[in-house]
């Protein structure tokens, strides 16, 4: 079986890592097959969102494999593991930058390198039983490429906090810190997730991501900057045949029917 999973179903293509029997740890190949899987979602204009899981109900993602994937416990860094760990920061960047709106599905514990994939989805629904952290400080080394991530969703000191202990939090520490964006029970787990996603897939293909794009771009502008690039966006998702249809069923009362054009 290979290590991540794609498929698409009613406008939502759900990308799995399949390694449960490793604690879906990230292994080259899945780095790779992820590359893929997003380069195919984005193509695709039947893919509306996109879903990333972990195989099993236990773990999301356990960080990287220690044993031989993007991480060697021997400590000897060669070339093909730094060339690992590179396309693991390529990856956490164009699933950051993803033009289509992501979910990361926390259907289990997520640590170390798992923290990478969930914090560069849009949005984080978590079984409020799971376990969230960075112990990459408990075996002597740091997690550097998420950090990117983390400062751009979490409180600095409490990001330290985090980093620094090498401890498990909770979902709702995890929630409290903005590290996930809802606490499931299990029970209404996958009710939830697919109600979410259901619910992104019915929007603007088109419109999201104009808006996505548009919201990226102004991450490091001053406000009088953003504010009048963000008027040019407006004009141009407002002149979309999609933005016509949904004010057009707005007054009819009606949902729209968008066509990503």
């Amino acid at each position: 079986m290979p290590d991540l999973l794609y498929q698409v179903k009613e406008n939502i293509g759900y990308i799995t890592i399949n390694r449960e029997a490793n604690r879906n740890s990230i292994s080259s190949e899945a780095v790779t097959l992820f590359l893929e899987a997003l380069e195919t979602a984005e193509k695709d204009d039947n893919v509306r969102v996109v879903c990333v899981s972990g195989a099993g109900e236990k773990i999301f993602c356990s960080g990287a494999d220690l044993g031989g994937g993007i991480g060697n416990a021997s400590g000897n860094a060669g070339g093909q593991e730094n060339l690992a760990f590179k396309n693991y920061a390529r990856l956490i960047t164009r699933l950051a930058k993803f033009p289509k709106p992501t979910l990361a599905k926390i259907n289990g514990h997520c640590m170390a390198g798992g923290t990478g994939f969930m914090l560069a989805c849009d949005i984080v629904i978590a079984k409020d039983d799971a376990k969230f952290g960075t112990p990459e400080v408990n075996v002597g080394l740091f997690p550097m490429i998420i950090g990117a991530l983390i400062f751009r969703n979490v409180l600095r000191k409490k990001a330290m906090e985090m980093i620094l202990l090498g401890e498990k939090l909770t979902a709702k520490e995890a929630l409290d810190m903005g590290m996930i964006t809802r606490a499931v029970p299990r029970d209404q787990f996958e009710v939830e997730v697919e109600k979410v996603l259901k619910i992104i897939a019915s929007k603007s293909p088109i419109g999201m991501r104009i808006g996505k794009e548009a919201f990226q771009g102004i991450e490091t502008m001053d406000l009088e900057t953003s504010v009048n690039f963000l008027s040019e966006k407006l004009i141009e998702v407002a002149s979309t045949q999609d933005a016509m249809e949904g004010i057009t069923a707005f007054f009819e009362k009606r949902r729209p029917e968008f066509t990503g054009k």
